[in-house]
C-alpha cells in the first residue's frame, strides 16, 4: 500500500512538472506574442506620430503663407476655402509673387477657382480662366463680383475629345489666345483622364511667348512632374524649379 501511494505521488508529481513545464511554455509564448503585437503597436504609434507631425507641419506652412497673402490681396469680401481640391495657400502666395514679378501681359488658368481672384489681385493685365465645371465657374465668377473683381474672362465649357483619344478643354475655349506669359496648370482634375493634364504641353506650347513662365499645382504627382519635365525638354532657354509645398509646385520660368 505505501509502495503504490508512492507510486501515485510520483506520478502526480510528475504531471504537476508536467503541467508546470506547459504552463511555462504557453507563458513563454504569450510573452512572445505579447513583444509583437508591443513592437507592432509601437511601429503604429511611431507611424501615426509622424503622419500626424507631418500633417502639423503643413497646417503651420498654410498658416503661414495665408498670413502674408491676406494683406497682400487687400479683399473686400470674405476668402474662400483653400485647400482640398482648391489650391493650397503657399501655392497661391507663390503664384501671387510670381505674377507681381514678372508682370504678365496675359494669363491663361487651366481651371479657376481662389487662384484667379488672387491673379486678379496681382495686377495681371488680361486673365483667362478655362474651366470645364459650370458650378465652379459660375461660383468663380460670384467671387470676383463680391470682391468687386472685372474683366476676368471665364470661358466655361465641357471637355472635348481629341484625336489622341483624351478629353481636355474646348477647342472654342482657346480663340483669340495668344503669347501666353504665364501659364496657370491646375486643370483638368486628375479623375477626367490618365495624364489629365499632359495635353496642355500639346496644346498651348505654341501659344506661349518667348519668356513665358508655367506653374504647375500637385507637382508631386508622378503626372504633373511628367509634364514640367515635358515642358522643361521643349524650352531649352527655361529652367525648371520645384517648391516644396504641401500638394508640390513646378515652375518653368525663363533662365
Amino acid at each position: 500500500m505505501k509502495h503504490e501511494l508512492e507510486i501515485i505521488v510520483v506520478i502526480a508529481l510528475l504531471a504537476l512538472l508536467v503541467l508546470s513545464s506547459y504552463s511555462v511554455l504557453l507563458l513563454r509564448r504569450s510573452a512572445k506574442k505579447l513583444n509583437r503585437n508591443a513592437d507592432r503597436v509601437t511601429k503604429e504609434i511611431k507611424g501615426q506620430t509622424s503622419q500626424i507631425k507631418t500633417e502639423l507641419g503643413y497646417v503651420y506652412q498654410q498658416f503661414e503663407a495665408l498670413e502674408q497673402l491676406l494683406p497682400l490681396l487687400k479683399l473686400s469680401a470674405p476668402l474662400p476655402s483653400s485647400r482640398g481640391w482648391a489650391a493650397s495657400p503657399d501655392f497661391l502666395l507663390s503664384l501671387f509673387e510670381t505674377s507681381r514679378t514678372i508682370k504678365p501681359r496675359l494669363v491663361v488658368e487651366l481651371g479657376s477657382g481662389v487662384s484667379t481672384l488672387v491673379l486678379a489681385k496681382s495686377g495681371a493685365k488680361k486673365i483667362v480662366s478655362l474651366d470645364h465645371s459650370l458650378e465652379y465657374g459660375e461660383q468663380t465668377r460670384a467671387m470676383l463680383r463680391n470682391h468687386r473683381v472685372r474683366g476676368v474672362d471665364i470661358r466655361i465649357d465641357d471637355l472635348e475629345k481629341y484625336k489622341g483619344g483624351y478629353s481636355w478643354y474646348a477647342r472654342a475655349s482657346l480663340k483669340g489666345i495668344a503669347k501666353i506669359d504665364l501659364l496657370v496648370i491646375d486643370g483638368p482634375p486628375s479623375a477626367t483622364n490618365p495624364d489629365a493634364r499632359y495635353p496642355a504641353l500639346e496644346n498651348l506650347l505654341p501659344l506661349l511667348s518667348a519668356k513665358a513662365t508655367i506653374m504647375l499645382d500637385d507637382a508631386n504627382r508622378a503626372d504633373e512632374r511628367k509634364l514640367a519635365d515635358a515642358f522643361l525638354a521643349a524650352l531649352p532657354s527655361h529652367r525648371l524649379r520645384f517648391l516644396h509645398h504641401e500638394k508640390g509646385t513646378a515652375i518653368i520660368e525663363p533662365r
